[in-house]
């Protein structure tokens, strides 16, 4: 019996199928294994810079102004209101200029009720005086009259006493005449007493007067003193630099009226950021940049404290100065932290912080794409960071921003 069989094309067709359907299957496994395409840069708008080894010089920067190192600040004594302005920056001055006036009432009262004191004071001390001067003199003249008593009465005793002796007297009357001859001598010495004390205490009450007559004179002259203050005056020699008032202004005591930049020295104040501040100390050497120059220095001081962010160091300059250089100039400001021997260092990227760990782009040795690698940082500089670990020497790095590939590991450089 014959069995029919199935034609041969049909089971060639099944088997070209089954190849096709396994070789797509491998082709798809292969491309899921692949890498996704590295996003390319053009290099020419790339920060590329090279790992080198050596010194590194640390440094920190920050913008300022020079400023005179001898400043006079006039303030003022009492409060008052502006009556009339003389002289405005950038005047030259000397100490003896006027530079505006005020006025206040109140304290010419004072002056005058302080003045009426010391009128009054003084005719009380002149009243004092002519008494205790007409005391002493009525005391002395007391006592003079008490010594003319006391020789009488002893010039008597001594003639009852040879009367009595001679018996011409009796003894009741010679005792009477030494009793008065006693009682007198009594008196005189207490009248003379009495003119001692009178004189000592005369003299305690005039110095006395004097004293208050004295301090009501130092009250006197401070009060003259505040009024000619209203006549306000730049106290020193230099350039009048500030000053913001105006006619009919009125001003508290204590108020700083101008500023007097005094010749001499200028020195420059850079504002430095407070994040580098740490390591500045006095004496570090500085270079300070006046846009036509470039002026050696050092750190003479620092502020203790910070403000809006910054911290203010003030630069003792070295040498002269060039031409142009003059006070409120701005300057940039570099100051030498330390010097960094044998270390590894490149420039200093656009992100990442000192001591710590970020990723950077290594160039390839074609120059044809660049591998995210881990680098951590360590000391930095004003252009430069130090590398702890993660490059070599001669690798080249990109420091430029690329925060836009944080979520690629190579790019490709075009």
């Amino acid at each position: 019996m014959d069995i029919p069989r199935e034609p041969p094309k049909k089971r060639k067709k099944y088997i070209l199928g089954g190849i096709v359907i396994a070789a797509i299957l491998i082709l798809t496994a292969a491309v899921s294994r692949l890498q996704p395409a590295a996003p390319s840069v053009d290099r020419g708008t790339l920060w590329i810079d090279t790992v080198h080894k050596g010194e590194m010089v640390r440094q920190v920067r920050g913008p300022g102004t020079l400023v005179p190192e001898q400043i006079f600040w006039v303030s003022a004594v009492t409060g008052g209101r502006v009556e009339k302005i003389h002289i405005r920056p950038p005047a030259t001055v000397t100490d003896t200029s006027t530079i505006l006036e005020m006025t206040n009432p109140d304290v010419q009262l004072e002056m005058l009720s302080a003045e009426q004191a010391v009128s009054a004071a003084e005719a009380q001390l002149v009243t004092l005086k002519t008494t205790l001067e007409t005391q002493r003199l009525n005391q002395e003249s007391t006592v003079a009259t008490a010594k003319a008593d006391e020789q009488t009465a002893k010039r008597a005793a001594d003639v009852a006493v040879s009367l009595g002796k001679q018996g011409l007297l009796s003894t009741k009357d010679v005792g009477d005449a030494m009793d008065k001859a006693t009682e007198s001598a009594a008196r005189l010495k207490s009248q003379t007493q009495q003119l001692a004390v009178m004189s000592n205490s005369m003299q305690s009450q005039i110095q006395l007067q004097e004293q208050q007559v004295a301090r009501l004179r130092a009250i006197a002259t401070f009060q003259r003193g505040r009024v000619a203050s209203m006549q306000v005056r730049a106290g020193a020699n230099g350039v009048l630099q500030q000053m913001d008032l105006e006619p009919g202004q009125w001003v508290q005591a204590g108020t700083q009226l101008a500023k007097v930049a005094q010749p001499g020295k200028l020195k420059a104040v850079l504002r430095i950021p407070e994040t580098q501040a740490t390591d500045v100390q006095i004496g570090q050497p500085a270079s300070i940049d006046t846009r036509n120059g470039i002026v050696q220095g050092h750190v003479m001081r620092i502020d203790p404290s910070a403000e809006n962010g910054t911290v203010t160091v003030d630069v003792a300059l070295e040498g002269p100065l060039p031409k142009g250089a003059r006070p409120e100039l701005s300057v940039d400001g570099t100051i030498e932290i330390e010097r960094l021997k044998d270390v590894l260092y490149v420039g200093r990227p656009a992100y990442g912080q000192p001591q710590s760990t970020i990723g950077m782009f290594r160039v390839s040795p074609d120059w044809k794409e660049a591998t995210r690698v881990n680098v951590k940082l360590g000391r930095a500089s004003v252009n430069t960071i130090e590398i702890l670990q993660g490059l070599n020497v001669n690798d080249h790095v990109i420091i430029s921003d690329m925060s836009a590939y944080d979520s690629q590991n190579r790019v490709r450089l075009r």
